[in-house]
């Protein structure tokens, strides 16, 4: 790793670190899934920051930003666009809508309903959105930062495994420290919001970033100990549905962007197992017969954890 894009990086956290009080594993995971090409969901009760953190990321670099307030009665087309009857030049032209942005925080996600929450598939996976037959790009740096209350909550839909399945990260911001939250209340006179955020970079230096981080090296035995921990998931009982090929990749993408951020271009077993939870945790269901009455993803993180403790480490 330069030292310019170790520069880089501390200055992204710092500018994030202005309205993200005592939250730094957070805004690390959120660096993590920007760089990696991925896409983030970040899962908690309302009110801990969620929606700061989203919005601080994306105006923390120059970059086109759009937030989509998902509700019940959203359609698709509120979503990728619309076509739309031009008397003048007698065609349809595409109205391009919000999932056209660099970074696009899709607010509360699962208060849609599942079929307005397919039109993100295609763009989460493939970076372009089908319309009326022709496909059309969407511009790089892209990413959505997805925000959802627990599903316990009234008024919402559990995302599907599909979609799941498309987020590189699923992370909970968790209540702030007794320091930072009287911090948070001091400051209240004068709050602060994710769109307060200065940009310190430009989306060229962002896409820089994200080509050096697909160059960090990663040796043969973290690939065999990563499938390793794949191939346990898929061979337990206690997993009805175990980490798919597409997370085995993520889980290799997050941990070459954790070593490019923590200043090295190889990886370290380190690299992946601190990643694991965030990577898999969402991917995997638990059977049926296992189940208690333990929250559902509490107790995929438990039998995750147990599977770990099991894998040996390479030296």
């Amino acid at each position: 790793m330069t030292t310019t894009g170790s520069a880089q990086i501390g200055q992204l956290q710092r500018a994030i670190a202005t309205v993200i009080r005592g939250k730094d594993e957070a805004i690390q995971f959120a660096l993590i899934a920007l760089l990696a090409r991925g896409h983030l969901l970040i899962e908690d009760v309302p009110g801990v920051g969620k929606t700061t953190l989203a919005q601080a990321l994306a105006h923390s670099f120059h970059c086109s930003f759009q937030r989509i307030q998902f509700t019940s009665d959203m359609l698709p087309s509120d979503v990728i666009g619309i076509s739309v009857y031009n008397q003048i030049d007698q065609h349809f032209e595409f109205k391009p809508g919000p999932i056209f942005s660099n970074i696009v925080l899709a607010d509360e996600i699962n208060r849609t309903t599942p079929k307005t929450q397919s039109a993100l598939l295609e763009a989460m996976n493939e970076a372009q959105v089908t319309a009326d037959s022709r496909t059309y790009p969407l511009p790089q740096p892209f990413m959505v930062l997805a925000t959802q209350n627990p599903v316990e909550h009234h008024g919402t839909y559990p995302l599907p495994e599909s979609q799941l399945d498309r987020f590189l990260l699923r992370i909970r911001m968790g209540y702030p420290s007794r320091e930072s939250e009287k911090e948070i209340l001091r400051s209240h006179a004068n709050p602060h919001t994710g769109a307060s955020v200065a940009a310190v970079l430009e989306a060229a230096d962002v896409l820089a970033m994200q080509q050096a981080v697909e160059r960090v090296r990663v040796e043969e035995s973290l690939l065999d100990y990563a499938l390793e921990l794949v191939e346990r998931t898929r061979n337990t009982e206690r997993l009805a549905l175990g980490v798919s090929p597409r997370g085995s990749l993520m889980l290799q993408r997050a941990a070459q962007a954790h070593a490019f951020i923590a200043g090295r271009d190889y990886c370290l077993p380190d690299d992946f197992k601190q990643l694991i939870l965030p990577v898999f945790a969402h991917r995997v269901v638990v059977n049926t017969r296992y189940a208690t009455t333990q929250n559902k993803g509490s107790q995929a993180e438990a039998i995750l954890n147990e599977i770990i403790e099991a894998t040996r480490v390479p030296i």
